[in-house]
């Protein structure tokens, strides 16, 4: 069965189209098809404006209409499509979900930070670890930081907060909004096992592959902090050029660095693993469980 999982974020929409099959074992093998990101950038006229501009609703139609076309093209038998902090700030949200509807039939629900968190984790991903850590999930976007703490295999803990790389880039995120999640952490990961961080986003992905690691070994706090210290030092022409980053990439990769650091600094996480996860995945997996109950 080919599905497909549409997330909608403050810097980008994300396209995952997903082959599903039940093997003979019984087990159920994702092969992804195909994905494809387009930079919409919601997060630079929501934050600010509280609103979506018009220049901005088009490029949203017009990659809306792109992704129904491919979803036709690969025979898609059902999609999930979501929207994240953008959305959930916007003004206007509600008209440009209903005008996606009507022009693409594509049915857009904006989500909640503890459903967003929810859906990344059904990746499972901390199943596979040891019972040795506590494993906390760090899912970092353009509005909101999602977290969520696992301790001998149970949640723990959930949040979203509002901080992410472009509240950061436009001075949105206080010292106060920074304290809470500080004190939070440090609270939430008080008394238990070594804590070993999990990251998902494009931003900590391309950290990951521009330090050439092999998958599944993790990264140290200390290489995070170095990238950071790199990257901010030079100019966004410079970033661009020297470590082939896209533009888009480029500005929100060094806020990201921060949260990643400082959660991890707060949680007491030596180590972060990149497993290559997102919402995306996380919505597939969602929508292959409705598919199969009903």
């Amino acid at each position: 069965m080919i599905l497909a999982a549409i997330d909608i974020g403050s810097n980008a929409a994300r396209l995952l189209i997903t082959e599903v099959k039940n093997e003979a074992d019984g087990k159920t093998v994702f092969n992804k098809l195909n994905l494809v990101r387009v930079p919409l950038r919601l997060g630079f006229d929501v934050f600010e404006n509280r609103l979506i501009s018009p220049e901005r609703q088009q490029m949203f139609l017009e990659t809306m209409e792109a992704f129904q076309h491919l979803m036709k093209a690969y025979k898609v038998e059902a999609v999930k499509a979501c929207a994240t902090s953008a959305m959930r700030d916007a003004k206007n949200a509600a008209e440009i979900i209903d005008r996606v509807k009507a022009e693409t039939g594509i049915e857009i629900e904006v989500i909640s930070g503890d459903t967003e968190a929810n859906m990344v984790y059904e990746n499972h991903v901390a199943e596979n670890m040891d019972n040795d850590h506590s494993y906390m999930y760090i899912d970092v976007g353009g509005g909101s930081t999602e977290i969520s703490f696992f301790s001998n295999g149970i949640l723990v803990f959930k949040k979203s907060f509002n901080i992410g790389t472009i509240r950061i880039l436009k001075k949105m995120v206080t010292e106060v909004e920074w304290e809470e999640l500080k004190n939070m952490l440090k609270a939430v990961t008080k008394g238990h096992k070594e804590v070993v961080a999990i990251g998902s986003g494009g931003n900590i992905n391309k950290v990951f592959s521009l330090s050439k690691k092999k998958d599944g070994k993790p990264l140290h706090i200390d290489l995070l902090r170095d990238y950071f210290k790199e990257l901010e030092s030079v100019s966004l022409e410079e970033r661009i050029a020297k470590y082939n980053l896209r533009a888009d990439r480029a500005d929100v990769i060094v806020p990201a660095l921060q949260i990643y650091v400082n959660v991890m600094r707060w949680a007491g996480a030596q180590e972060i693993y990149v497993p290559k996860i997102g919402l995306a995945d996380g919505l597939v997996q969602h929508l292959w469980q409705e598919v199969k109950n009903n």
